[in-house]
């Protein structure tokens, strides 16, 4: 028996990337500007405007969607750089934008009153009022729910709300307020919610310690581990604290979400499209990732059993989870 098809909304964090994850089946890529506008402002990363021109035309040839995440707030006294990058985005033909402030949605609507908004899960609209809100008030079209909510959760924000909802399957977990991260901000003086930069690797150190390697972040120290043991990145939400007696990851595990047996679920509740994480991540992570689930997804559609677990060697730590869709996080 047939079912709908799940869009599949994939990372891409260069040209090469962008490419890679349509010709592996993407319906749908979502990339962002060399800059503070984006949510993923790393160097090496990221599209100048007559890279991003091409990629979407490269898109549309092929028959897939470009989405333009423009996700972060922008600063006192420096919003032309944000309201630009949204006139760039209307004029390089972009499908949808990727926005999260109030006053960027504002001028989006405003100045381009044709232009497809989409809301960022950093706004962190988790449920029917405050969705509905940005509905009216700016005409937005999709909300990418926050991964807070378990499945029932999501359904029932579903049946309250007339747009469409994307949710995250695949990819790094971000417990601290999507993003909007007040301990990276404090360790490294860089704020992921306005300059784009979650733990960078600017502040990030190995050092090798009476046996262990200690990875600190701002100078912190995140993880020690014995020599051999994989050390994962140093992110602050992931650090290995102790706390009295007790000794673990406090916030989260060093773990990558991945929700693929969650798929028959997911469409039940309403979802309309799967988002999957990694616009930091190489073009063959991109390319394995978009393969795997552009299957999972068709499979589903064609009443197929979905196979989940396939992709587990290119997580964090190589473990995965559920996340918040079981509530199974302290």
């Amino acid at each position: 028996m047939s079912r709908p098809q799940l869009e599949l909304v994939c990372p891409a964090g260069t040209p090469a990337a962008f490419r890679a994850a349509i010709d592996a089946g993407a319906h749908t890529v979502y990339c962002g500007f060399n800059d503070e506008t984006n949510a993923r402002n790393f160097p090496g990363l990221n599209f100048s405007a007559d890279e991003l021109a091409t990629s979407i035309a490269y898109a549309h040839k092929k028959g897939a969607h470009a989405l333009v995440a423009i996700n972060t707030f922008p600063r006192a006294g420096a919003v032309e750089l944000w309201h630009r990058r949204v006139d760039d985005a209307a004029r390089l033909r972009a499908d949808a934008v990727i926005l999260a402030d109030i006053g960027l949605l504002d001028y989006a609507s405003k100045k381009h009153p044709d232009l497809r908004l989409h809301l960022s899960v950093q706004a962190a609209a988790a449920n029917a009022d405050a969705i509905r809100f940005y509905a009216k008030a700016f005409g937005v079209k999709r909300v990418v729910l926050p991964r807070v909510l378990t499945v029932q959760e999501i359904a029932a924000v579903n049946r309250d709300i007339e747009i469409e909802t994307e949710v995250f399957i695949f990819g790094g977990l971000c417990v601290m307020a999507e993003g909007r991260c007040s301990l990276s901000s404090y360790a490294t003086g860089k704020s992921p919610n306005m300059n784009g930069a979650c733990s960078p690797a600017s502040h990030v150190e190995y050092r090798e310690e009476d046996g262990d390697l200690v990875s600190r972040l701002g100078g912190f120290a995140i993880h020690r581990v014995h020599a051999g043991e994989a050390a994962p990145y140093p992110t602050l939400c992931k650090g290995c604290f102790e706390a009295g007696d007790y000794k673990g990851h406090v916030f989260e595990d060093p773990s990558s979400l991945d929700a693929a047996e969650l798929i028959p679920q997911l469409a039940e509740a309403g979802v309309t499209a799967l988002k999957i994480e990694g616009r930091q991540r190489s073009r063959s992570y991109t390319e394995s990732v978009v393969r795997n689930f552009r299957k999972a997804v068709d499979d589903y559609a064609a009443g197929r059993p979905v196979v989940a677990g396939a992709l587990r060697g290119l997580t964090e730590g190589q473990t995965t989870t559920a996340g918040s869709y079981r509530k199974t996080w302290r």
